[in-house]
């Protein structure tokens, strides 16, 4: 979908996805999320389920943290249409690019077609010694 700078949002329209023109189709992501509404902010999650398991492998504990989203999205009255930015955090830049075929299959699994405005860094450690990855994600949840 094309937008410009003129382009507006109504009151209780869905996210718009950002795509100057010429530019090429991202995979995976958008460059852009123009939204209006409450604003939900999940904190930097990791994969393990709620008793502080971790699966073992990356695509497992990435599968797990969509899941964790998604049940926090929930309790704010969202759901992952309404994401609009996600930042990964990886220990292993190679290990997440060797599963990306699965991963890709787990994120729609979960998450469904909706790509929001994403970015990829990858870290040294998370607080968390077990975690492979964590995500932040802010959600725009339309008023009304």
């Amino acid at each position: 979908m094309a937008s410009s700078p003129t382009d507006t949002l109504p009151r209780r329209a869905a996210n718009l996805v950002l795509q100057p023109a010429g530019w090429p189709q991202p995979k995976g992501y958008a460059n852009g999320i123009k939204a209006r509404g409450d604003l939900l902010f999940i904190g930097g999650l990791v994969g393990s389920d709620k008793h502080g398991r971790f699966p073992a492998d990356f695509v497992g504990q990435a599968r797990q943290l969509f899941e964790n989203i998604v049940a926090v999205l929930a309790e704010g009255g969202a759901s992952p249409r309404h994401m609009v930015r996600m930042t990964w955090y990886v220990r292993d830049m190679d290990e997440y690019l060797q599963a990306r075929p699965a991963l890709g299959e787990a994120y729609r699994d979960v998450l469904g077609e909706h790509y929001p405005a994403m970015a990829l860094v990858a870290v040294t450690r998370l607080v968390e010694p077990e975690a492979r990855l964590e995500i932040e994600t802010t959600a725009v949840v339309p008023h009304g």
